[in-house]
């Protein structure tokens, strides 16, 4: 089973995920009227309900949970617009289901700080579920509903050739593909494709016919070069402070050169076509919803929590996090212009799982 990349940091402090996630959780409250539109119009009650006209458990999955708070408020709202859905139905009281919610993340995530901060009113039983979403991790037919939101568009790996020095795709001097080579653009793309595949097929065992995958992730705007969108330029500029870095010789240029972050942001036509190429999914819905500019500081405050745990992992426990990461701040404020709102855009779709396959 392929591992996605550990990214985050874990914990509480002030530069842990849950204190600096708040693009994440925007997106997260964007998409919750689509959610409910969703469940209201897609999810089909009869696939699930026995003869008697009950379903015991609805089972629901989060992957990617991190270590909350942004989880539970996506749970929460899937939960509340299923219940929702199965009162129309005139189905109360004792006949409407229990709720079994399953967070998955990696090994490496802090399951403790997540279960510790579970809310003590919920309507859900939960339950942790370690391990990477490109491959299984659940039972076959075993699930209802999968949400993922803000994980997809991790890879399972850097793709190979970009870290040969003898390939057309090696990325020198960089850490992603943004501003990169046709090479490197195509095998980055070509590790998303696969990895899409890798996860679309997983997902298709543990779905219950008719069940219900709503993702939603960082995109690539239309008709918008992956160099020029906003999450590319940050990036480029956490880049461009690793290579200040080692021009002082506090790195050294190889190991930055062989430095990259695994990760892809689809346009909705890639995401489309990625779906439609594995063919165990219908697209129900799709939609693009625009994102707030961050601030200079939120911006490399949010950096700095997705990426240290990856940096500190490839350049040693004893680099110097702390003044990297004051440069891109300070970078961050003085190209802050650079940082066009218009190309930051969350991509919501939503995918049934096809009877045929």
């Amino acid at each position: 089973m392929a591992n996605q990349p550990e990214n985050r940091m874990s914990g509480s402090g002030n530069y842990s995920y849950s204190r600096n996630s708040g693009f994440q959780i925007t997106a997260i409250e964007a998409a919750k009227g689509l959610i409910n539109k969703a469940i209201s119009e897609k999810l089909e009650i009869s696939n699930f309900v026995s003869s008697s006209n009950s379903l015991k458990t609805f089972r629901l999955a989060d992957l990617g949970c991190s270590e909350g708070p942004n989880t539970f408020l996506a749970v929460q709202n899937i939960v509340d617009a299923v219940e929702l859905k199965f009162k129309h139905h005139g189905l109360l009281g004792p006949q409407l289901p229990d709720f079994q919610v399953f967070f998955s993340d990696l090994t490496s995530n802090d399951f403790n700080k997540l279960f510790t901060s579970l809310p003590p009113e919920r309507k859900y039983y939960a339950t942790g579920v370690p391990g990477s979403f490109h491959g299984r991790l659940f039972p076959s037919a075993s699930l209802h509903f999968v949400h993922s939101s803000y994980a997809v568009q991790i890879l399972s790996r850097v793709p190979k050739e970009v870290e040969d020095k003898n390939s057309l795709a090696w990325n020198k001097g960089r850490i992603d593909y943004g501003n990169a080579s046709d090479e490197t653009f195509k095998a980055y793309e070509a590790q998303y494709l696969e990895d899409m595949d890798s996860f679309l097929n997983a997902r298709a065992h543990e779905v219950v016919h008719g069940g219900l995958v709503a993702l939603s992730l960082p995109g690539c705007p239309s008709e918008t070069k992956h160099s020029e969108i906003f999450f590319s330029k940050a990036i480029e500029l956490l880049g461009s402070c690793l290579m200040d870095l080692s021009k002082k010789g506090i790195i050294s240029e190889e190991k930055v050169d062989s430095f990259n972050v695994p990760g892809f942001f689809p346009s909705m036509q890639q995401l489309e076509a990625a779906v439609k190429r594995n063919g165990c999914f219908s697209i129900e819905m799709m939609d693009i919803i625009p994102q707030q500019k961050p601030q200079p500081k939120a911006l490399s405050s949010g950096m700095r929590s997705g990426f240290a745990g990856l940096i500190r992992k490839h350049f040693g426990a004893e680099f110097d996090i702390d003044e990297l990461f004051d440069l891109l701040s300070k970078k961050c404020e003085e190209s802050y212009s650079i940082f066009d709102p218009k190309k930051a855009v969350t991509l919501f779709v939503l995918l049934k799982r096809n009877d045929g396959n």
